[in-house]
């Protein structure tokens, strides 16, 4: 079964948190984050979805992205 909130599904980690693979793709797609070098940045400009943990992207936080089965691990840069 297809989790349909996928906002909500954020598991926190000591150093970060994880999304699923689909989540963090859309978000690139739609440029809410960019590439910066090696870590991705959030663009303010563009629509940020609503996350059920809060303010996961602050504006100027730099983040590693590393990619954990069908999950994505992020943590702060």
């Amino acid at each position: 079964m297809v989790d349909e909130r996928p906002f909500e599904d954020v598991e926190m980690t000591g150093d970060g948190f994880s999304l699923p693979e689909l989540k963090w793709r859309e978000l690139v797609f739609v440029g809410a984050l960019r590439r910066e070098g090696e870590t991705f940045v959030r663009d303010p400009s563009r629509p940020l979805p609503p996350f059920r943990a809060g303010d996961l992207f602050p504006e100027g936080q730099r983040f590693v992205a590393t990619k954990a089965g069908d999950r994505v691990r992020l943590r702060r840069a």
